[in-house]
């Protein structure tokens, strides 16, 4: 009697065949695929932090070109320098709280979009500059600019990326950050000051151009009763073949929980400014670690001490380092977590910075720094490498790791008005320690702002360990929940 087909053996007979699961690389692959329109949405809003990153650093060539001008006009002195590079802290701090009341008028994409008109007109008033108020000017609407996308652009990837890549692709506007510093850098080795303005605008017009084709955020849409408008956006981000009927109708019913104006009572409930004072409290002791005047004042530092290669090229090299300390950090903060890459980042940064304060105070002095451009003669005369290196690349990773957190802790209702308040208190911060640093370095030498760098990393440390939860693989209405309920189970 023949044996039923059912219980042959042989690939001819096995009628119902078990799938192995997929690998790793196929994984990989069909999430690229689902989440393509989300990258490239993702790709089009970080060009703006890419010109953000360009404009900060454009002052590091620029000064040392300015003081040795032949046109008296544009000759800088030490005080209009120390001016030049740190009044774009105040536009990025005035962009930050004009983000407050844009991200939720105009949403996030369009607010985005907005910023390139100040950075386009600031670009071409330092590119055509014939004095010192068009230099001012130029650099205060290009940080206006900076602020505004520094507060936008993060909300915006966040609302619209998936829990599963939302760790990745929240590393992003950091990264462009970054590469826009590194392409300023390259850059600087090649063209002249004006021409350097002149690069600057064409990621501007890129990012405008590529941004009127992408959707708006679906949260923010809801918020504004746009339903329709909300669900074909989210439906495009996700794929025509994605199921996502229960992620909207998770994001519906959290708008509309919070579709009325927040109050001042509420304003006072624990689960409402507990994650907004801890995301402050973050970037103000993120920007205590001293990266904003480090890089604003990069090149003058390499000059004002005995290095082996020209300031351009050793700038040039801190950017690639900076850029290499990134793509790390964005890679493993999905697989370590956020906190864990806070608390490794923050020791490896006391580290680096004590040494850094330790050896400036009892190694070797230089016989002839090789100028004083920028800095003070004095506060630079005390090792014969370039200090500022170290610090400047290990900061980025807590930084990174500080501005995903943020966007994933900040109220669903409030995050416009946080994100804007975060971007105003950091950048004020910036401003102080941006046209101090000279000073204190002139009066007490460099190692003070090191050891100054290093004390602040104790702090980040326990602030992190007492204060913060870790919010890896967690969607944002759960991450709210937790402030809402205390319970951890939500986060586990």
């Amino acid at each position: 009697m023949q044996e039923p087909l059912l219980g042959a053996e042989g690939r001819d007979y096995d009628t119902f065949p078990e799938k192995p699961p997929p690998s790793p690389v196929e994984r990989t692959r069909v999430g690229v695929l689902q989440n393509k329109r989300v990258f490239l949405a993702t790709f089009a809003a970080v060009l703006g932090n890419f010109s953000f990153g360009y404009a900060l650093v454009y002052t590091s060539p620029v000064i040392p070109a300015l003081e040795q001008s032949l046109d008296p006009n544009l000759n800088l002195t030490k005080t209009q320098a120390s001016w030049f590079g740190s009044v774009f802290t105040l536009g990025a701090a005035a962009g930050g709280l004009s983000a407050m009341v844009l991200n939720d008028l105009l949403g996030r994409k369009l607010s985005i979009m907005f910023s390139a008109v100040p950075s386009a007109a600031g670009y071409a008033l330092m590119a055509g500059a014939h004095g010192l108020w068009m230099l001012l000017l130029g650099r205060m609407l290009t940080g206006f600019a900076g602020g505004l996308t520094a507060a936008c652009i993060p909300v915006y990837v966040s609302e619209i990326a998936p829990p599963s890549v939302r760790g990745a692709l929240g590393a992003t506007p950091q990264l462009m950050a970054v590469f826009g510093s590194l392409s300023l850098y390259a850059l600087g080795l090649l063209l002249p000051w004006r021409w350097l303005a002149v690069a600057g605008e064409g990621p501007v017009l890129v990012m405008v151009l590529l941004l009127s084709c992408m959707p708006n955020s679906p949260r923010f849409l809801l918020s504004k009763g746009r339903d329709t408008e909300a669900l074909q956006a989210l439906a495009w981000l996700r794929g025509s073949d994605a199921d996502t009927r229960w992620e909207f109708e998770q994001i519906q019913d959290t708008v509309q929980r919070q579709s009325s104006p927040l109050s001042w009572a509420e304003a006072r409930d624990p689960h409402m400014y507990r994650p907004i004072v801890i995301a402050l409290l973050m970037r103000f002791l993120q920007q205590l670690t001293g990266i904003t005047p480090i890089l604003v004042y990069l090149q003058s530092i390499f000059d004002s001490t005995a290095v082996l290669l020209p300031p351009k090229d050793d700038a040039a090299i801190v950017g690639a380092v900076r850029l290499l300390s990134v793509l790390i950090a964005a890679l493993t903060m999905d697989l370590a977590g956020r906190k864990v890459l806070l608390f490794v980042s923050a020791a490896g940064m006391f580290a680096a910075n004590l040494t850094l304060g330790l050896y400036v105070h009892f190694g070797p002095k230089s016989l002839a720094p090789n100028s004083t451009v920028g800095l003070e003669r004095a506060a630079l005369e005390g090792t014969e490498q370039p200090l500022a290196t170290p610090t400047s690349y290990l900061t980025l990773v807590p930084l990174l790791a500080t501005m995903l957190f943020i966007m994933e802790i900040l109220p669903l209702r409030a995050r416009g008005v946080a994100s804007g308040l975060c971007v105003l208190v950091s950048w004020l911060t910036a401003f102080a320690l941006t046209k101090s640093f000279p000073l204190v370095t002139n009066a007490f030498g460099l190692q003070a702002p090191f050891f100054f760098f290093a004390a602040v990393c104790l702090v980040n440390l326990a602030f992190t360990g007492c204060c913060v939860p870790e919010t890896k693989g967690r969607s944002l209405e759960q991450i709210e929940s937790f402030f809402r309920t205390g319970r951890r189970s939500f986060l586990r």
